[in-house]
């Protein structure tokens, strides 16, 4: 069984801490119908989560994972989501079962805590406070506190370099291909949780160092 010895743990927001879908997926369906077009339902919204807002915006516009979307009715639909979003960012997300206890076993061991998130600012520190994890963290790193964000592995090496520690000496908690990647690249080790948004695929596949299905089994791995 594999042991890990971090200094420092950077976390993943979306699809790690805090199932946010609920909300995203509301804010997308009212935008779908100011926007004239058929609500997709949080299944499918589901999906669709994990790489930023104006992404997400994309996707629902074309109904794909990846396409070409139409400029204009991006430059609607965009500001009109962030606005839906801005009073909906945490009125139907909650934590996931075992992050607060997760959490509370990290803080009591003495790790180093920071968040990175693909999240902008705006939205990132409002549901860290609803949700009443916001202090545990000693480090935020939003999707647009650097020049870029997720798979990059600049916001991990920003972390590492901001507390003086070897990335070799850190570890990221996240939920999918991009925080696997972000987490190579920048030569963190990387554990992910079983139950997050990583588009329909086994999060297995994308070979991180360990895959857990709480938080709260965080205590036997450390």
């Amino acid at each position: 069984m594999k042991i890990f010895n971090p200094k420092l743990i950077m976390i993943d927001v979306d699809g790690t801490l805090v199932d946010s879908a609920p909300d995203l997926a509301y804010c997308i369906d009212e935008l779908m119908k100011v926007m004239n077009r058929t609500p997709w339902g949080e299944a499918k919204v589901r999906h669709w989560v994990g790489n930023g807002v104006p992404k997400l915006v994309e996707r629902s516009l074309t109904g794909e994972f990846e396409a070409n979307v139409n400029k204009q009715d991006f430059n609607k639909a965009y500001p009109i989501f962030l606005e839906l979003y801005s009073v909906n960012t945490s009125t139907r997300s909650c934590l996931y079962s075992g992050v607060k206890e997760g959490l509370n076993y990290l803080k009591q061991q003495g790790y180093i805590l920071g968040c990175v998130t693909n999240k902008a600012k705006q939205f990132t520190l409002p549901i860290l406070k609803d949700l009443d994890i916001f202090n545990y963290f000693r480090l935020v790193v939003s999707g647009d506190t650097l020049a870029k964000k997720k798979p990059d592995p600049l916001p991990l090496l920003h972390s590492a370099e901001f507390f003086n520690i070897n990335p070799q000496d850190c570890l990221m908690l996240g939920d999918s291909i991009s925080d696997v990647a972000a987490s190579r690249a920048a030569g963190f080790e990387i554990i992910c949780m079983s139950y997050g948004y990583n588009h329909g695929e086994d999060i297995q596949n994308a070979n991180p160092d360990l895959v857990i299905d709480s938080m709260a089994e965080l205590k036997d791995y450390l």
